[in-house]
């Protein structure tokens, strides 16, 4: 990681979850984080769990990664306040109760492939304009899914499967399109099982479920940050022990 101190991160979904240990994590690794988010408040109140030297290099920004225009309001804050930005991890997402015949007007699946799919892309496309514009070889971390590879026994989650194998499709369609460009920035995709996170609350007394740490997320974004510029880790899946997807 020493070759990113001093370096920007970008982490969407910065304010709870694995999305708030990320940023907390590159912020004691000497980057200057910027945490977007539509709970602003929340990513703030990330700072009184670090340390004085990391906690001022923690920042909070207001983005609906839902909302285009937001999306390109808060990149272009971080370009005028920030110079740039060298790492971004597409963090954010949701999961809602859907089935794909039910009577209603679509309003939540749209919603699932606004924020999932199109809000990591377009996100990825802002990021990578500044990477370009600085001759930056950056890294795009996306925080896919276990359900990017495969469509899980869960009733009333079908878009949400769907819109994660999108992000695997995009994490190859991305480094395609980079390495036609000759570009040096990386793109990975980081795929865990269930993870214990407010999405999943409801699984938290079922004993079948094993669960991940946000922390090994975390750590994960360390692990492939860290690697030499030769190496770029295209797909990780993290499963904890016993999962039986």
């Amino acid at each position: 990681m020493d070759r990113w101190v001093g370096k920007v991160a970008v982490v969407t979904g910065a304010s709870a979850g694995i999305g708030a240990v990320i940023a907390e994590e590159l912020a004691k690794a000497g980057m200057i984080t910027i945490g977007l988010a539509r709970r602003v408040e929340r990513v703030e109140a990330l700072k009184a769990h670090l340390p004085v030297e990391s906690s001022i290099r923690l920042h909070a920004l207001n983005c609906d990664v839902s909302k285009k225009e937001d999306i390109r309001e808060a990149f272009q804050q971080i370009r005028e306040q920030f110079g740039g930005i060298d790492v971004l991890i597409n963090n954010a997402g949701i999961v809602k109760q859907t089935a794909l015949f039910a009577e209603d007007d679509g309003q939540a699946l749209k919603e699932i492939l606004d924020t999932n799919v199109l809000g990591l892309t377009l996100c990825s496309r802002e990021a990578f304009k500044s990477m370009k514009q600085r001759s930056v070889a950056g890294h795009i971390v996306h925080i896919n899914s276990i359900a990017g590879h495969k469509v899980l026994p869960f009733p009333h989650m079908n878009m949400y499967a769907a819109s994660k194998y999108a992000v695997t499709a995009i994490t190859e369609t991305m480094r395609n399109e980079l390495r036609e460009m000759h570009s040096k920035v990386k793109v990975t995709s980081i795929s865990p099982g269930v993870v214990k996170t407010e999405i999943v609350a409801g699984l938290e007394d079922h004993k079948d479920f094993p669960k991940l740490e946000c922390e090994d997320i975390a750590n994960a974004v360390l692990y492939v940050l860290g690697t030499p510029e030769r190496v770029q880790i295209h797909e990780l899946i993290i499963k904890p022990v016993g999962e039986q997807f």
